[in-house]
């Protein structure tokens, strides 16, 4: 009878593997990180790694992936330009720092460039 209850808890397709008779569920992570006011973005150009062309980078900020997806999208199509999300960063193609500034004050980030 125990059991029973057990299963109800779990979603189905997950598999647990606990010794303890009554097992807690943890919260699901969707955290989505602090306010905007609260974050500084970290906008820099860079050319490494890429056969010399030119990216803009975004770092520092603390979103899940969700809110990072939405950002990446908006941002390429104001900007017109193509754009990826990788180890934490957002990469714009070109070099766009002043529009991108421009677009994260307007959203209530801080902005610091880094760089020259």
């Amino acid at each position: 009878m125990r059991q029973e209850s057990y299963k109800k808890q779990v979603p189905q397709g997950t598999r647990v593997y606990s010794t303890d008779p009554d097992p807690v569920l943890s919260p699901s992570n969707n955290d989505p990180g602090p306010p905007p006011k609260q974050q500084t973005a970290r906008i820099w150009r860079d050319s490494k790694r890429r056969k010399g062309k030119t990216v803009t980078v975004i770092g520092g900020l603390q979103h899940d992936p969700a809110t990072f997806e939405e950002l990446l999208k908006t941002l390429k199509k104001s900007l017109g330009a193509g754009g990826t999300f990788k180890d934490g960063e957002i990469e714009i193609q070109g070099d766009h720092r002043e529009a991108v500034s421009a677009f994260f004050l307007k959203r209530g980030y801080k902005v610091k460039a880094v760089g020259g």
